[in-house]
């Protein structure tokens, strides 16, 4: 198949993500007002023979301080065959293109999986005091194609982290957890989740806990519930207008994109969380809870209800997002893979994220720039 490559509107690239099963929801082109503090531009791949698009893909540009120069990144993306026999051919033009553009580098984040583990695998791995990383278990599935790629990269000369993108090194993560939804029932999946997840769902039951969707106007109290876990667990929030800016931009392009959840219990809001939805793919993308009322579980009560919501959509998989690799009690992310393990699923290993340094003197000044903040 040859290919041509070219800057497509919005309405293209809505269109074609449109027409697939899923696609990562940082590539759906709203996500570019999201970023607003990036330039973006919305790239179609052609097959020459048919004039279909079979492949798009969203840059983010970010400039250099001082110098009109960019980092393109296409985060979780491009969406393109991966498993094509020609890469090469979907990736050259779209490297001759940014570098049109003004990149001295680019990033991106294939979005295919390597290696799936199930929960029992892991929590045996936990059990196991010799396994210390996700990466020390055999895998319960591994896709061959997937290292393929990989190695079509590197003699691309793309280039990955130091730690191979081992947990967080990535700017999104490269090992994520997982729930399959399809060709499943609602009661085969309940049942995978652990004892003390089922234990804690009737728990929240019997407490009173209602989970209910909010909108627009409750971002504010889902700033409030958010800012109290910043400071519980040590991490930067995001201010209130990125979130007001998400849901605008994501429910304009499409109304059931992103929504919010909330715990409550006597009327008082305990958990809430947003939910983004592309397709059959459905993302639990940010939480936040209280330090009150922990003991009626409303966290457990607030995911079993997206998670049926999910199904009831249709979706195929519910994405609990970024897990740490570890394995280790001790470590302090430990914690997250602990409770997404509770809803049986699988944790999942994605290719991570791969640079191309266009100029590789600006691109060494952007590692030292980035290794210092």
């Amino acid at each position: 198949m040859s290919l041509t490559l070219r800057t497509i509107s919005r309405e293209q690239h809505l269109a074609y993500i449109q027409s697939l099963p899923a696609a990562s929801h940082m590539q759906v082109p709203a996500w570019a007002d999201v970023k607003a503090e990036w330039r973006s531009e919305s790239l179609g791949w052609f097959d020459d023979r048919t004039g279909e698009m079979v492949g798009a893909g969203l840059v983010l540009y970010r400039q250099l301080p001082k110098i009109k120069r960019y980092l393109a990144y296409l985060p979780e993306g491009p969406v393109i065959n991966w498993y094509a026999p020609n890469l090469d051919d979907w990736i050259q033009p779209m490297l001759a293109h940014l570098k049109q553009q003004g990149a001295f580098s680019v990033k991106m984040g294939p979005p295919v999986i390597i290696r799936r583990w199930n929960a029992e695998t892991i929590k045996k791995g936990i059990q196991d005091p010799d396994v210390k990383r996700l990466r020390d278990l055999e895998a319960d599935f591994i896709e061959p194609r997937a290292f393929e790629v990989a190695d079509k990269l590197r003699r691309m000369g793309w280039q990955q982290g130091e730690d191979g993108g081992a947990g967080f090194g990535d700017v999104q993560p490269r090992y994520v957890y997982q729930v399959p939804l399809a060709n499943r029932s609602l009661e085969e999946v309940h049942k995978n989740f652990n004892q003390l997840w089922r234990r804690n769902i009737k728990k929240a039951e019997k407490a009173g806990v209602e989970v209910v969707q909010g909108g627009y106007q409750d971002l504010a109290e889902w700033q409030r519930l958010y800012e109290i876990t910043a400071v519980r667990d040590h991490f930067r929030p995001r201010p209130l207008s990125y979130f007001q800016r998400m849901w605008t931009a994501l429910n304009t392009e499409d109304p059931n994109r992103m929504r919010l959840y909330f715990a409550r219990h006597n009327g008082v809001n305990l958990s809430a969380a947003t939910m983004l939805i592309v397709g059959g793919h459905v993302w639990y993308s940010y939480g936040a809870s209280d330090n009150i009322g922990r003991e009626v579980r409303p966290s457990n009560a607030m995911q079993w209800r997206m998670l049926r919501d999910a199904y009831a959509l249709g979706a195929t998989v519910y994405d609990l997002r970024g897990i740490s690799d570890s394995l280790d009690e001790t470590d302090h992310l430990f914690g997250l893979i602990q409770f997404k393990v509770g809803t049986g699923g699988q944790a999942a290993e994605y290719l991570g994220e791969w640079d191309f340094p266009l100029n590789k003197l600006l691109h060494k000044a952007l590692d030292i720039y980035m290794s210092r903040r």
